[in-house]
């Protein structure tokens, strides 16, 4: 007899039981190297989700299905952002198993809807059927999973512009959208303050979108790097965000060694050499 499997609880499912009244925010990082090993060194933190990134980051279907292979077993949530809101992009990811997805760049309610669209089979969505074919039901090995399939998977959707702040209580009114993620970089650079996403404006556009999200009853994220800024959208009530970025631990941890060991162009050496 071929085994049965149940598919993992999403990270709807995580944000509706730890984030409650009697809960707490959700912390993440980014996987961006593109490294199944780094993926599984990093699923192994003890932080509560992961996402691999697929929009900035090398990162193709071979090496997303081989970052799940490596995260799976693991206590931790993975989302997947691809680099689109693209429905054929969509409907491959989620065949290769991604049950969470982190829509970029969703400016609109019909955006929102496109992406919802993407997660659902007929006559709910546009999602092409092959599942016999695929990991996400790990080859009709999951009982019913065409019936049960949007029951697997999570959508977030990106507000990163202008446009989409204006829009976010539509874009949170939309069926099958399960929780909004701030993006201040991109924010920034749509209110033309390229490089600047801890600039006070941008905060009070993000905090007004927490808001917002409170007042729809969904959950919001935000990513935040900055310790300060990170802390400030906490107690602006976001439930759950990303502090730190696999390549960004590896790029100032290296700088710190060369900085501690490397001979200096005056020919001194650290003290620590």
């Amino acid at each position: 007899m071929p085994l049965r499997i149940e598919p993992q609880n999403t990270f709807r499912d995580a944000l509706r039981n730890e984030t409650g009244a009697a809960g707490r925010p959700l912390a993440g990082m980014w996987v961006c190297s593109g490294s199944p090993l780094v993926a599984e060194l990093c699923a192994g933190s003890g932080l509560d989700w992961l996402l691999v990134d697929a929009e900035h980051s090398p990162n193709g279907l071979e090496s997303i299905l081989a970052q799940l292979q490596a995260i799976h077993g693991y206590p931790i949530h993975t989302l997947v952002r691809p680099p689109v809101n693209d429905t054929v992009l969509i409907k491959q990811y989620l065949d290769l198993g991604v049950q969470n997805l982190l829509v970029p760049m969703v400016n609109s309610a019909a955006d929102a809807e496109a992406a919802v669209a993407a997660t659902r089979y007929p006559p709910q969505g546009v999602r092409g059927v092959g599942s016999a074919l695929a990991r996400a039901a790990r080859w009709n090995r999951v009982p019913d999973y065409l019936a049960r399939a949007g029951e697997t998977i999570s959508v977030t959707v990106q507000i990163e512009s202008t446009a989409a702040v204006e829009a976010v209580m539509e874009i949170l009114a939309v069926d099958g959208v399960d929780a909004i993620f701030l993006g201040p970089s991109d924010l920034a650079a749509s209110m033309g303050l390229l490089g600047q996403q801890d600039h006070e404006e941008v905060r009070a556009a993000v905090e007004h979108c927490l808001a917002a999200a409170k007042a729809a009853g969904k959950p919001a994220g935000v990513n935040a790097f900055n310790p300060d800024t990170a802390r400030r959208y906490l107690d602006a009530g976001a439930d759950f965000i990303l502090v730190g970025a696999d390549v960004a631990l590896l790029a100032r941890g290296s700088e710190a060694l060369a900085a501690n060991y490397v001979q200096r162009a005056d020919g001194d050496t650290p003290a620590s050499y």
